[in-house]
């Protein structure tokens, strides 16, 4: 009956049990959306970037030809049929119109030619071939050029670094080609004779469960941490509730009866229990049917859905004993509704579900450890992207329980003390 009483009171307010579950629906369809870009190559959305060309020679030649190539970026060289200037680029960069502008100096080309043979003709010099091929002549003093690089105030320095080491990188090839060119042209050789191709190079291990490689996409990554997401908002509701209960006397009329606070509070945690797992499954289907006709790739449990129920049912003893320690502590709906928003996306943030962990610095890598989001989501991932079994996620589960049980025996505390007093 304790359980029946709570689903009576939810039916009264249609209107909110239907946010409750559609608004989690559209965070994770929107959100996965925007963020499919970083897992997929889509040559329609490509950054548009401005080129300032005042070289015109083989190395600015070059860095045009590789940014064309990029399936990233978009090259701009001119606007509204003129040539770019660098005042008109740093103004259309710094008003956010465009996300950076790349500027080429001037005679970069052959003052890069000339350094490189000035360098290849004293080498060479200094192995005795300077008779013949070594002109002993004043060297020109040539200064260091600067590619000038100008970033909307407003991206992130994340993508400014990633921007300068792609630059550092394609500036640094057309150095090492000019320095092969050169000797080949000192040597007197008329074919290419030195290897231009990198001699290094990278190779991902990707994981395989049998012969199948796991590729992790946009749905792996933003389903488990976005239903976590919208089972810890279960907090508002629940909070809203007993703090409704406590001011409106229905409370008070509850505990004369012969009933234990525990049977109470074990209503509202069965009752809110039902809700979160509605809302995981509602979102795992979502993820898994309507995904693919919006043009993002389905969510595939490979049969981890049974370990991943675990998880959220875990997840949702942890959110629902944080809403009934808020809604027991808060006297008015005024205090747990803010304060519950707020702990929540305060939870969230430091949990890794905006920003990864490993991503933060080391005192708010420590403090994620604490968060119970941080735990729920570990275990998600460790499901669904490391194939762990329930032994592996077994310490995370624990942590989320125990969390459930501290946060329900000080509620009980504090209600007793309060009561007593």
């Amino acid at each position: 009956m304790s359980v029946y009483k709570e689903f009576l009171l939810l039916k009264r307010d249609i209107g909110g049990v239907i946010i409750l579950f559609l608004m989690p629906l559209v965070l994770i369809v929107t959100v996965t959306l925007i963020q499919d870009i970083t897992f997929k190559k889509v040559n329609d959305s490509k950054i548009p970037i401005l080129l300032v060309n005042n070289d015109n020679g083989n190395a600015s030649k070059q860095v045009l030809d590789n940014l064309n190539k990029s399936e990233v970026f978009s090259v701009v060289t001119q606007i509204e049929g003129s040539p770019i200037s660098e005042i008109q680029a740093k103004e259309a960069v710094f008003k956010g119109k465009y996300q950076f502008a790349i500027v080429i100096p001037k005679n970069l080309s052959s003052d890069l030619q000339t350094k490189i043979d000035q360098n290849v003709d004293r080498i060479l010099g200094s192995f005795g071939l300077a008779d013949s091929l070594y002109n002993k002549k004043t060297p020109i003093i040539i200064s260091q050029k600067e590619v000038n690089l100008y970033f909307d105030p407003a991206v992130q320095i994340s993508f400014k670094n990633a921007v300068m080491s792609a630059i550092d990188k394609m500036i640094s090839q057309i150095e090492n080609q000019s320095i092969y060119a050169a000797f080949e042209s000192q040597l007197g050789y008329t074919k290419t004779s030195f290897e231009q191709k990198s001699f290094i190079i990278f190779k991902e291990i990707i994981p395989k469960i049998g012969n199948k490689e796991i590729i992790p996409n946009s749905a792996q990554h933003n389903v488990p941490a976005w239903t976590l997401f919208a089972i810890f908002f279960i907090v508002i509701p629940l909070s809203i509730n007993i703090v409704k209960e406590k001011s409106q006397g229905t409370f008070v009329r509850l505990r004369t009866n012969p009933v234990s606070n525990f049977i109470v509070l074990g209503g509202k945690t069965i009752a809110y229990l039902i809700i979160c797992m509605i809302q995981f499954y509602m979102m795992i289907a979502v993820a898994m049917f309507l995904f693919p006709h919006i043009g993002l790739p389905a969510l595939n449990v490979d049969g981890n859905l049974g370990l991943m129920s675990i998880v959220a049912l875990f997840s949702g003893f942890a959110a629902i004993g944080f809403g009934i320690l808020l809604g027991t502590i808060a006297k008015t709906q005024e205090q747990s509704a803010p304060f519950g928003a707020t702990s929540v996306i305060i939870l969230a943030s430091i949990g890794g579900v905006w920003v990864p962990v490993f991503a933060m610095p080391k005192i708010m890598q420590i403090v994620a450890k604490a968060s119970p989001m941080n735990w729920g989501l570990n275990a998600f991932y460790d499901v669904i992207l490391r194939d762990g079994n329930f032994l592996e996620i077994l310490p995370e589960i624990s942590f989320l329980f125990i969390f459930f049980a501290i946060t329900i025996t000080i509620s009980l505390l504090y209600d007793e003390k309060k009561r007593t007093i």
